[in-house]
């Protein structure tokens, strides 16, 4: 069985188009081979060695076509002959929405219906179901609502104003918001000029920003003013952010340039007409993540791979796949309509898809900015809604708590089903959610940023005992591999990692190294295997075992002792320091420093959560500190983790200081 690894570029990556000419700040130009004329694209790696070319079948199933490769050097994407209409960039928008409407009718002035063959692009596909479910409410978000036909007209808007200020295919667009419908609406206009969205976690300190703004190369931002105090710390070092815009939320802070627009004064004057060309299944949706030094990462992927690996295009119950991209629409029309309740914040994946896979079908999706348990169940009452979508015990647990209060009043003959990723949803509180709601159904799905949906089970009462993790039907091209790279046999015990063919990112952007060390070549098959433990029972079924050797996961946060650690080891009476998971009954698991302190040192934990505050997020501050005199490491330097777990296991903490 011949095996080796292999990087994103030497085999699977979409047809690339010209030769590269220069690279700069992850944008490359190119010269068509056609016209010679010079065009931008997406460059995976920026500052990199470059990729190669390969064909690939159309057939987004086809893993076993030869790639072609040649000796170009390449590194963008597909670019379209004409990757933006035609405009006239002299003219103001006032001046351009006036000649667009004085051209058609009324109804062709509210939006114009895509003319071009429908992809696998995500665009398209809201697009197609703008058409058919126009009138439907579409999204509820802090008081605001949106049917598909109005979230289709802001879109438009936003996108036009977008292009008029150099905003095209490739280019990365940053979101910085709570839930709000301008985050959505924000998404789908970069969709729709084939740019490339960049999510930002809002809890992230000023460290942490600067990281993810300058490794996503970042051309344009749409920030809440409540962040513009972060964000005006942060442009003065990166150029290359030409346009913000700053959605009002109700804080009085200044805006973060002097050059900043206001969102609603963005969309104001600008047309609502869907008048954009042509795009393709090759479009990039890149969703960041936390990285391996726990500073973020971004997986890349073609739009048609992540729409069949997270967006729908996959049946969840009979893993049979979607063949046309009509089918989406049909499915909605053939459906009963559902409203969907998401309470993660859309900066994490789970509930970006849940935008977006419901939108496909004509579903409705009601959003929350901040966890409240009350109040969310307040909200299924008022929007009926059908499905609430948790992470796990963090925000399960206070929910079904909740419950148990008296005369509370809640709503909840509307609720069907509560559906759990990304982190431990345990059997007690499947139990409990049960005892109050004994017809409900509890869907557990395991996966990654990586992977996508690699399976899901379906609950009822009484089926709630599990194992360490709960067992899935697979999806997709999901496998579990041994250490040996052989598949692991049904029912053998063997545990092995979680990897997934077909349809998987191309890497991760601007991480060749990463992008190599997940990403590798079994018998001529690509493979993705993020890291999660597993084992495959009789059937066939997968039992998660765990997220990673030594990924620390809070609530759904993921968090990576490597960089906690840094920050505990740079408190000035702290000689050595190792982090690792302890366990945690309401997040499953919460973070636990051992710290080696100075000669005539002790410094308590409170001093050391202040100390890391101003280089990681509070939520992966250590909450658990056990002092000893010197920290077990391997004869090459690396720390023994399996010691640091006995320390936490059997230890004494001091207390968390909050």
């Amino acid at each position: 069985m011949h095996k080796r690894a292999t990087t994103v570029g030497e085999k699977g990556l979409p047809p690339q188009i010209g030769v590269r000419e220069s690279s700069a700040a992850g944008a490359v130009q190119s010269r068509d081979p056609a016209d010679g004329s010079a065009r931008t694209g997406i460059a995976l790696g920026a500052g990199e060695p470059s990729l190669k070319s390969g064909e690939r079948s159309d057939d987004p199933g086809c893993l076993e076509c030869p790639a072609a490769s040649t000796d170009r050097d390449l590194t963008e994407t597909p670019v379209a002959d004409n990757p933006r209409p035609p405009r006239n960039r002299s003219a103001r928008p006032q001046e351009r929405a006036s000649r667009q409407a004085t051209s058609r009718s009324p109804t062709e002035r509210e939006r114009v219906l895509v003319s071009h063959p429908m992809e696998f692009n995500l665009a398209d596909l809201f697009e197609a179901a703008v058409d058919a479910f126009a009138e439907r409410e579409y999204l509820v978000a802090g008081g605001e609502r949106r049917t598909y036909a109005e979230m289709e007209a802001r879109a438009n808007q936003l996108a036009h104003h977008l292009a008029a200020n150099g905003i095209g295919q490739g280019d990365h667009v940053g979101i910085y918001a709570y839930n709000r419908v301008e985050w959505v609406e924000t998404a789908w206009a970069v969709f729709k000029l084939r740019a490339i969205w960049i999510n930002i976690n809002y809890r992230y300190v000023e460290d942490e920003l600067r990281y993810l703004f300058a490794n996503a190369n970042l051309k344009a931002l749409v920030h809440q003013r409540e962040f513009s105090l972060q964000v005006a710390a942060l442009l003065p070092e990166l150029p290359g952010i030409g346009h913000v815009l700053v959605i009002d939320d109700g804080t009085d802070h200044p805006d973060p340039t002097p050059s900043a627009v206001r969102y609603e004064d963005a969309l104001t004057g600008e047309s609502t007409v869907r008048d954009f060309g042509p795009r393709s299944g090759d479009d990039l949706y890149v969703l960041y993540t936390g990285g391996t030094t726990g500073l973020p990462k971004g997986v890349v992927w073609r739009h048609r791979d992540v729409f069949y690996a997270l967006g729908g295009g996959t049946d969840p119950t009979t893993n049979v796949r979607v063949e046309r991209p009509e089918e989406m629409v049909e499915k909605g029309r053939n459906g009963f309509p559902l409203t969907h309740l998401p309470i993660a914040p859309l900066m994490h994946g789970a509930t970006q898809w849940s935008v977006m896979s419901q939108s496909f079908i004509g579903s409705k999706v009601v959003l929350v900015d901040k966890f409240d348990p009350a109040a969310t169940w307040r909200l299924v009452g008022a929007e009926r809604v059908n499905t609430v979508m948790v992470t796990g015990d963090a925000m399960a647990k206070p929910l079904v708590e909740v419950l148990d209060e008296p005369g509370h009043g809640f709503d909840l003959s509307s609720l069907l089903a509560v559906v759990s990723s990304a982190a431990l949803f345990s059997a007690p509180v499947k139990d409990e959610f049960f005892r109050h709601l004994p017809n409900l159904f509890i869907t557990d799905a395991i996966g990654s940023s990586e992977s996508g949906n690699n399976g899901m089970t379906v609950i009822s009462a009484g089926q709630s005992a599990m194992k360490s993790g709960p067992t899935v039907s697979i999806l997709g091209g999901t496998v579990v591999f041994d250490d040996d790279l052989q598949l692991v046999k049904p029912g053998s015990g063997t545990i092995g990692k979680i990897a997934r063919y077909g349809d998987i990112p191309l890497g991760y952007y601007n991480d060749p190294v990463k992008t190599a060390e997940v990403f590798m070549e079994v018998d001529g098959v690509r493979y993705v295997m993020p890291g999660d433990f597993a084992t495959v029972e009789h059937d066939g079924s997968v039992t998660l075992l765990g997220r990673g050797s030594v990924v620390i996961n809070s609530g759904g946060e993921k968090i990576f002792p490597e960089e906690v650690e840094s920050a505990v080891r740079s408190h000035p009476h702290v000689l050595d320091a190792i982090v690792v998971g302890a366990p945690d009954e309401r997040w499953g698991q919460t973070v636990a420093a051992i710290i080696a302190p100075r000669p005539g040192r002790s410094p308590s934990l409170e001093s050391i959560q202040d100390h890391c505050r101003s280089s990681i997020a509070g939520y992966k501050l250590p909450r658990r500190l056990f002092t000893v005199e010197t920290i077990q490491r391997s004869p090459s330097g690396k720390p023994d983790y399996r010691w640091a777990d006995g320390i936490v296991l059997g230890g004494d903490a001091a207390p968390d200081a909050g």
